[in-house]
This record gives structure tokens, C-alpha cells and sequence, in this order.
């Protein structure tokens, strides 16, 4: 190819790439917001992310089309096909962080009016930071093709999980402990399950990355420690 054609052509996969970091910072924001609203049960940031939400799905649709017309006309192979379909796969993960994030404003707008302790959120806070932390780490390491950043959000996965089965079961404790908890504890519960998927996700595109760099998916097995669907029938609060 001509010196003018190869820039084009890089030309043309550094903006699928600015358009993977766009899409990153809205998500990171569209969670912030989320959980923001969340912990001061602000119906009106609730909406704003639920309003914003359509953004990151357009975003999303513009990533899958300029995608597939390099695919069409460039006939990429090797790593440049591999960034292409890499760029296809983060950008879906993208778009259902921000789905999970407007499912949790949607459980704050549920949330209006009901009784809620603010004691009880400390724990979604804290997940939801350890996640956005993941979330900014993921993007950072795409854009710069930094694979052990990658391996890095990879094996930070368990914590997430590990966090999120603690959670479990201090709610399940407040709600024993206080039937007024049952409502709001609920909510809470689906809130940090959304959280511990997002985490999920950031893991998504940190696998994708490995396989954008070298061609190979991860050979060891994801590090998964949630066990909130093994508590017991018989738990109680003293366990």
C-alpha cells in the first residue's frame, strides 16, 4: 500500500480506538452517577443516568459500523484484525455497563419514599469503587495496549467477588435483624449484583486485550470467588 493509503488506514483504527475510550469515560461516569444517586437517594441523577444511557448504545452502534466498513474495505488480517474485532467486543461490554448502571438509577427512582438507613450503603459504595477503579484501569490499559495492566484488572476479579459475597451476607444479617431493612436491602442486593457484573465486564475487556496483543486467549481459568448463590438454607446472622 501507498504511504497515503497505510495512513489512512491507521488513521482509521486510532479513531476506533478514541471512540473505545470515549465510550469508557461515559461508562465510568454513567456508574459514578449511579451509585451517587444511590447513596443520597437522588431521583433526579437517577434520571439523568437513565437519560444518558441511549448515548452509549448510539456509540456503540457508530463503533459496530465504522468496524465493519475497515473490515469491508481494508480486508485487515493478523494484529489489525484482531483490534477490529477486539475494538467490536469492548465496545458491546461498554454498552452493558451503562445498561447496568441505569439499572441501578432505576432501583433508586424505586427506592423513593421508602425507609432507608444510610449505614446500609457503605458497602455498595465501597464495592462500586474497587469497580470504577477496574473500569478506568481496563480502558487505560486498551488504549495503551498494555497487556500486564490487563492481567493486572484480570486477577483483581476475585476481589470483586469476594467483596460482593460479603455484602450478601451483611444484608441478609440487616434484613433479619429489622424487617423495615427488607425493602431497601433488596434493592441493595440487585444494586451491588450489577456492580459485581460490571466488574465482570472490565475482566471481559482485559481478556480481550490479551487476545488483541497476542493472538491467544488467557489459558488459566478466571479467578471467581462469589459464593452469595452457596449460602446456606439455614444461615442466620451468627454465622
Amino acid at each position: 500500500m501507498s504511504d497515503h493509503i497505510t495512513g489512512a488506514y491507521d488513521e482509521e483504527l486510532r479513531d476506533l480506538v478514541g471512540r473505545i475510550a470515549e465510550m469508557g469515560g461515559l461508562a465510568e461516569r454513567l456508574v459514578s452517577e449511579a451509585v451517587t444517586a444511590l447513596a443520597k437517594i437522588d431521583i433526579a441523577r437517577a434520571q439523568g443516568v437513565i437519560l444518558q444511557d441511549h448515548r452509549l448504545d448510539e456509540m456503540q452502534r457508530q463503533v459496530e459500523e465504522r468496524a465493519i466498513s475497515v473490515i469491508a474495505r481494508r480486508q485487515p488480517v493478523a494484529k489489525d484484525l484482531r483490534e477490529i474485532i477486539a475494538a467490536l467486543r469492548v465496545s458491546s461490554d461498554l454498552e452493558r455497563v451503562g445498561d447496568l448502571a441505569k439499572n441501578i438509577a432505576k432501583r433508586v427512582i424505586a427506592l423513593q419514599g421508602q425507609f432507608h438507613s444510610k449505614r446500609l450503603i457503605f458497602g455498595v459504595e465501597h464495592i462500586s469503587e474497587i469497580t470504577l477503579e477496574q473500569l478506568k484501569a481496563v480502558i487505560d490499559a486498551y488504549t495503551a495496549q498494555d497487556l500486564e495492566a490487563a492481567h493486572a484488572v484480570r486477577n483483581r476479579d476475585d476481589e470483586i467477588d469476594a467483596m460482593y459475597t460479603s455484602l450478601f451476607r451483611e444484608l441478609l444479617t440487616y434484613m433479619m435483624e429489622d424487617p423495615r431493612n427488607i425493602t431497601f436491602c433488596t434493592h441493595l442486593l440487585f444494586c451491588a449484583k450489577n456492580i459485581e457484573r460490571i466488574g465482570d465486564h472490565a475482566t471481559n475487556i482485559a481478556e480481550n486485550i490479551h487476545f488483541m496483543v497476542t493472538g491467544e486467549q488467557p489459558q488459566e481459568e478466571r479467578p471467581k470467588h462469589d459464593e452469595s448463590s452457596y449460602i446456606p438454607a439455614n444461615y442466620s446472622a451468627d454465622d
